[in-house]
Protein backbone atom coordinates (compact mmCIF):
# COMPACT_ATOMS: atom_id res chain seq x y z
CA UNK A 1 0.00 0.00 0.00
CA UNK A 2 3.10 2.69 0.77
CA UNK A 3 6.04 1.85 -0.95
CA UNK A 4 8.81 4.25 -0.62
CA UNK A 5 11.80 3.21 -2.84
CA UNK A 6 15.64 4.42 -2.20
CA UNK A 7 14.46 8.05 -1.37
CA UNK A 8 16.87 11.29 -0.70
CA UNK A 9 14.82 14.17 0.39
CA UNK A 10 16.78 18.04 0.70
CA UNK A 11 15.62 20.27 3.27
CA UNK A 12 17.15 23.74 1.43
CA UNK A 13 20.70 22.63 0.30
CA UNK A 14 20.95 19.91 3.32
CA UNK A 15 20.15 16.22 2.43
CA UNK A 16 18.40 15.64 5.58
CA UNK A 17 17.30 11.68 4.28
CA UNK A 18 19.32 9.53 2.10
CA UNK A 19 18.39 5.69 0.82
CA UNK A 20 15.24 5.37 2.36
CA UNK A 21 13.31 2.04 1.80
CA UNK A 22 10.39 1.49 3.27
CA UNK A 23 7.16 -0.86 2.56
CA UNK A 24 3.91 -0.76 4.76
CA UNK A 25 1.39 -3.18 3.68
CA UNK A 26 -2.22 -3.26 4.29
CA UNK A 27 -2.89 -3.39 8.33
CA UNK A 28 0.46 -2.79 9.37
CA UNK A 29 1.78 -0.08 11.84
CA UNK A 30 5.29 0.53 11.81
CA UNK A 31 7.54 2.46 14.63
CA UNK A 32 10.03 4.81 13.68
CA UNK A 33 12.50 5.26 16.72
CA UNK A 34 15.06 7.98 16.59
CA UNK A 35 17.14 10.63 18.60
CA UNK A 36 16.00 14.38 17.61
CA UNK A 37 16.88 15.93 14.25
CA UNK A 38 17.46 12.21 12.73
CA UNK A 39 14.75 13.23 10.38
CA UNK A 40 11.90 11.01 11.81
CA UNK A 41 9.89 14.05 11.22
CA UNK A 42 11.22 14.95 7.90
CA UNK A 43 9.88 11.69 6.30
CA UNK A 44 6.37 12.23 7.50
CA UNK A 45 6.26 15.57 6.05
CA UNK A 46 7.78 14.12 2.65
CA UNK A 47 5.13 11.28 2.84
CA UNK A 48 2.69 13.93 3.44
CA UNK A 49 3.99 15.90 0.80
CA UNK A 50 4.94 19.45 2.18
CA UNK A 51 6.25 20.93 -0.44
CA UNK A 52 9.78 22.41 1.82
CA UNK A 53 11.00 18.66 1.73
CA UNK A 54 12.40 18.16 -2.19
CA UNK A 55 12.55 14.55 -3.33
CA UNK A 56 16.10 14.84 -5.47
CA UNK A 57 15.97 10.71 -5.80
CA UNK A 58 13.76 8.15 -4.93
CA UNK A 59 9.85 7.16 -5.39
CA UNK A 60 6.72 7.40 -3.33
CA UNK A 61 3.89 4.95 -4.37
CA UNK A 62 0.45 4.73 -2.32
CA UNK A 63 -2.05 2.31 -3.54
CA UNK A 64 0.13 1.81 -6.65
CA UNK A 65 -0.26 5.32 -7.89
CA UNK A 66 3.10 7.22 -7.81
CA UNK A 67 2.50 10.34 -5.02
CA UNK A 68 5.61 11.24 -5.31
CA UNK A 69 5.03 15.00 -6.72
CA UNK A 70 1.60 14.95 -5.78
CA UNK A 71 0.44 17.98 -3.60
CA UNK A 72 -0.66 17.52 -0.30
CA UNK A 73 -4.65 17.67 -1.06
CA UNK A 74 -5.06 14.98 -3.62
CA UNK A 75 -2.75 12.94 -0.93
CA UNK A 76 -4.91 13.60 1.40
CA UNK A 77 -8.21 12.87 -0.86
CA UNK A 78 -6.44 9.41 -1.68
CA UNK A 79 -6.69 7.96 2.33
CA UNK A 80 -3.35 9.45 3.76
CA UNK A 81 -3.85 11.69 7.03
CA UNK A 82 -1.14 12.92 9.54
CA UNK A 83 -1.59 14.14 13.50
CA UNK A 84 1.50 16.47 14.08
CA UNK A 85 3.14 16.98 17.14
CA UNK A 86 3.18 20.73 17.00
CA UNK A 87 0.45 21.45 14.89
CA UNK A 88 -0.61 25.53 14.65
CA UNK A 89 -3.34 27.38 16.53
CA UNK A 90 -6.26 28.66 14.17
CA UNK A 91 -7.74 31.97 15.03
CA UNK A 92 -11.42 31.94 13.76
CA UNK A 93 -12.00 28.01 13.07
CA UNK A 94 -13.87 26.38 14.88
CA UNK A 95 -12.79 22.86 16.41
CA UNK A 96 -16.23 21.70 15.05
CA UNK A 97 -15.89 23.61 11.72
CA UNK A 98 -12.50 22.26 11.46
CA UNK A 99 -13.47 18.40 11.91
CA UNK A 100 -16.38 19.05 9.73
CA UNK A 101 -13.60 20.29 6.45
CA UNK A 102 -11.91 16.79 7.45
CA UNK A 103 -14.71 14.93 6.86
CA UNK A 104 -15.04 12.63 3.69
CA UNK A 105 -18.74 12.46 4.47
CA UNK A 106 -22.03 13.53 6.42
CA UNK A 107 -20.94 12.68 10.20
CA UNK A 108 -22.14 13.13 13.92
CA UNK A 109 -19.39 15.86 14.97
CA UNK A 110 -21.03 15.19 18.53
CA UNK A 111 -20.62 11.24 18.04
CA UNK A 112 -17.38 11.81 17.42
CA UNK A 113 -16.39 14.05 19.90
CA UNK A 114 -17.85 12.05 22.75
CA UNK A 115 -15.34 9.36 21.71
CA UNK A 116 -12.56 11.60 22.88
CA UNK A 117 -14.14 13.56 25.48
CA UNK A 118 -13.93 16.86 23.18
CA UNK A 119 -17.39 17.87 23.58
CA UNK A 120 -16.73 20.90 25.63
CA UNK A 121 -14.06 22.29 22.37
CA UNK A 122 -16.28 21.93 19.83
CA UNK A 123 -17.27 26.06 19.83
CA UNK A 124 -13.33 26.94 20.49
CA UNK A 125 -11.08 28.05 17.88
CA UNK A 126 -9.03 25.34 16.88
CA UNK A 127 -6.16 24.44 19.44
CA UNK A 128 -6.23 27.95 21.21
CA UNK A 129 -5.37 27.80 24.65
CA UNK A 130 -5.05 24.19 24.48
CA UNK A 131 -3.12 21.99 27.01
CA UNK A 132 -0.85 18.69 25.32
CA UNK A 133 -3.19 16.12 25.77
CA UNK A 134 -6.30 18.41 24.60
CA UNK A 135 -4.29 19.25 21.13
CA UNK A 136 -3.62 15.23 20.92
CA UNK A 137 -6.98 14.55 21.25
CA UNK A 138 -8.27 17.47 18.86
CA UNK A 139 -5.95 15.90 15.84
CA UNK A 140 -7.16 12.61 16.63
CA UNK A 141 -10.62 13.79 16.22
CA UNK A 142 -10.21 15.44 12.85
CA UNK A 143 -8.56 12.26 11.89
CA UNK A 144 -11.23 10.28 13.03
CA UNK A 145 -13.53 12.26 10.54
CA UNK A 146 -10.94 12.32 7.66
CA UNK A 147 -10.98 8.33 8.42
CA UNK A 148 -7.95 8.01 6.64
CA UNK A 149 -6.34 4.92 5.18
CA UNK A 150 -2.72 5.73 5.94
CA UNK A 151 -2.06 7.27 9.75
CA UNK A 152 0.64 9.28 10.28
CA UNK A 153 1.60 10.14 13.82
CA UNK A 154 4.66 12.18 15.04
CA UNK A 155 4.80 11.42 18.43
CA UNK A 156 1.61 11.12 19.97
CA UNK A 157 2.52 10.84 23.23
CA UNK A 158 4.51 14.19 23.28
CA UNK A 159 2.91 16.67 26.27
CA UNK A 160 0.32 13.94 26.99
CA UNK A 161 -0.52 13.83 30.79
CA UNK A 162 -1.04 10.22 32.21
CA UNK A 163 -4.24 10.94 32.46
CA UNK A 164 -4.76 11.33 28.65
CA UNK A 165 -2.05 8.65 27.60
CA UNK A 166 -4.91 5.62 27.38
CA UNK A 167 -7.56 7.60 25.77
CA UNK A 168 -5.62 8.51 23.43
CA UNK A 169 -3.55 5.25 22.88
CA UNK A 170 -7.21 3.52 22.82
CA UNK A 171 -8.05 5.73 20.66
CA UNK A 172 -5.08 5.46 17.90
CA UNK A 173 -5.74 1.57 18.13
CA UNK A 174 -8.85 2.17 17.47
CA UNK A 175 -8.56 3.85 14.04
CA UNK A 176 -6.10 1.52 12.76
CA UNK A 177 -8.78 -0.93 12.75
CA UNK A 178 -11.64 -0.99 10.29
CA UNK A 179 -14.13 0.49 12.67
CA UNK A 180 -13.68 2.18 16.11
CA UNK A 181 -13.61 -0.41 18.92
CA UNK A 182 -15.85 -0.21 21.66
CA UNK A 183 -14.77 -1.24 25.49
CA UNK A 184 -16.92 -4.32 25.28
CA UNK A 185 -15.02 -5.13 21.96
CA UNK A 186 -11.41 -4.57 23.23
CA UNK A 187 -10.67 -8.18 23.98
CA UNK A 188 -11.99 -9.83 21.01
CA UNK A 189 -10.56 -7.13 18.67
CA UNK A 190 -7.41 -8.13 20.19
CA UNK A 191 -7.34 -12.06 19.48
CA UNK A 192 -8.78 -11.30 15.90
CA UNK A 193 -6.58 -8.48 15.37
CA UNK A 194 -4.79 -9.42 11.59
CA UNK A 195 -8.56 -10.05 10.41
CA UNK A 196 -9.91 -7.03 11.70
CA UNK A 197 -6.71 -4.76 10.52
CA UNK A 198 -7.37 -2.91 7.19
CA UNK A 199 -5.70 0.30 7.55
CA UNK A 200 -1.84 1.44 8.29
CA UNK A 201 -0.07 3.35 10.41
CA UNK A 202 3.22 5.03 11.04
CA UNK A 203 4.51 6.23 14.52
CA UNK A 204 7.27 8.24 15.66
CA UNK A 205 8.13 7.38 19.63
CA UNK A 206 10.60 8.72 22.14
CA UNK A 207 8.62 7.24 24.90
CA UNK A 208 7.48 3.50 23.83
CA UNK A 209 4.19 4.02 25.85
CA UNK A 210 2.08 3.93 22.84
CA UNK A 211 3.51 0.04 22.33
CA UNK A 212 0.92 -0.34 25.37
CA UNK A 213 -2.01 0.18 23.58
CA UNK A 214 -1.14 -0.29 19.70
CA UNK A 215 -0.09 -3.82 18.24
CA UNK A 216 2.68 -2.65 16.08
CA UNK A 217 4.36 -4.89 13.29
CA UNK A 218 7.70 -3.47 12.22
CA UNK A 219 10.15 -1.07 14.02
CA UNK A 220 13.00 0.97 12.63
CA UNK A 221 15.18 3.19 13.47
CA UNK A 222 16.22 6.59 11.72
CA UNK A 223 19.23 7.79 12.61
CA UNK A 224 21.30 10.61 10.67
CA UNK A 225 19.00 10.47 7.75
CA UNK A 226 19.34 6.60 7.13
CA UNK A 227 16.91 3.80 8.26
CA UNK A 228 18.37 0.93 9.85
CA UNK A 229 17.66 -2.12 12.49
CA UNK A 230 14.39 -3.47 11.27
CA UNK A 231 13.67 -5.52 14.01
CA UNK A 232 10.15 -6.02 16.68
CA UNK A 233 9.51 -3.01 17.92
CA UNK A 234 9.46 -3.60 21.63
CA UNK A 235 13.23 -5.24 21.16
CA UNK A 236 14.25 -2.02 19.55
CA UNK A 237 12.70 0.09 22.13
CA UNK A 238 14.58 -2.12 24.97
CA UNK A 239 18.19 -2.01 23.50
CA UNK A 240 17.54 1.44 23.11
CA UNK A 241 16.79 1.41 26.78
CA UNK A 242 20.49 -0.68 27.15
CA UNK A 243 22.88 1.35 25.48
CA UNK A 244 21.35 4.42 23.51
CA UNK A 245 21.57 4.91 19.95
CA UNK A 246 25.30 3.70 19.86
CA UNK A 247 24.24 -0.22 18.95
CA UNK A 248 22.06 1.55 15.56
CA UNK A 249 25.29 3.72 14.85
CA UNK A 250 27.52 0.42 14.35
CA UNK A 251 24.73 -1.35 12.74
CA UNK A 252 24.81 1.54 10.00
CA UNK A 253 28.62 1.59 9.90
CA UNK A 254 28.74 -2.48 9.83
CA UNK A 255 26.09 -1.91 6.87
CA UNK A 256 27.98 1.26 4.54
Amino acid sequence: MLVIDDLQVKLGDKVILDHIDLEIKAGETHVLFGPNGSGKTSLLMTIMGYPQYKVVKGRISFKGEDITSMPINERAELGIGMSYQRPPTINGLKTRQMVEICAKDALDVKDLAERVNFLDFLERDVNAGFSGGEIKRSELLQLMAQSPDLMLFDEPESGVDLENITLVGNTIASLLQKGYASPGEKERCKMDLRRERSRMGLIITHTGYILDYVTADKGQVLFDGVLSCTNNPREIFKQIGKSGYGECVRCIAERS
